[in-house]
C-alpha cells in the first residue's frame, strides 16, 4: 500500500488583500507556502503531489515533487482535491493525505501521524479540532465532493461513521487574510 501527500494550493487567496498572492506572501523570512512544503515533503510519502491554479508557484516548488496543474481551481476546492486525488489514483496510491498550501505550521510529524494511522478517513485534531491534513483511503474517493468550495471536510461531515481521528501536535492555522499572517508570524 502506497500513500501519496496532496498540498492544495491552486486557489485565488481573494480574502488575503495583499500586494501578494498568500501563498508567497513573507512569513518568517520564507513564503507561505515553502514552510508547508517543507512539511509534506518531510512526512516521508511515497511521493508527494502539489496541486496549483490561480498563481505561479513554480519558483518555489522543489523537483522532487508532483506538480498537478487543476484547470478548474475557480470553480472550488472540491476541483482542485479530485485534480489531487486524480493523480495520485493515476500514479497508482492506495491513499492520500490531504492537506492546504497555506498552513505553514503544520509540522511533519502531523502529516506522518495521520498518514501512518488506520483508517478510510482519518482526521487530524489539534487539540480537539479537526482541521487538515486529512488521510483518504481510495475506497471513499467516489464519495468527495464534486462542485463547491470545500473538499475533504464535506465527507467528513457527511459520513462520521467512517471517520477517525489521531492526536496531533503543532499549529493548523491558515493564513487567509494579512492580519492572520500578522498574528502568526
Amino acid at each position: 500500500m502506497t500513500v501519496a501527500g496532496v498540498l492544495l494550493a491552486a486557489g485565488s487567496g481573494s480574502r488575503f488583500g495583499g500586494a501578494t498572492h498568500k501563498l508567497l506572501a513573507d512569513f518568517r523570512g520564507r513564503p507561505v507556502v515553502s514552510w508547508a512544503l517543507d512539511s509534506i515533503r518531510a512526512a516521508g510519502f511515497n511521493e508527494v503531489f502539489v496541486v496549483v491554479g490561480n498563481v505561479d508557484l513554480s519558483e518555489v516548488l522543489p523537483d522532487d515533487v508532483t506538480v498537478v496543474h487543476c484547470e478548474t481551481w475557480e470553480q472550488g476546492q472540491s476541483q482542485t482535491l479530485l485534480a489531487g486525488v486524480a493523480a495520485a489514483e493515476l500514479a497508482g496510491h492506495n491513499s492520500v493525505v490531504v492537506g492546504l498550501g497555506d498552513q505553514p505550521l503544520v509540522p511533519p510529524s502531523a502529516w506522518r501521524s495521520v498518514g501512518a494511522s488506520r483508517g478510510e478517513i482519518v482526521a487530524a485534531n489539534f487539540a480537539g479540532k479537526r482541521r487538515p491534513p486529512t488521510k483518504l483511503e481510495q475506497s471513499v474517493w467516489p464519495l468527495l465532493p464534486t462542485d463547491g468550495d470545500e473538499g475533504a471536510r464535506v465527507l467528513v461531515r457527511n459520513r462520521p461513521d467512517l471517520v477517525s481521528e489521531v492526536p496531533c501536535s503543532g499549529n493548523p492555522a491558515d493564513i487567509d487574510t494579512e492580519e492572520d499572517l500578522s498574528r502568526w508570524s
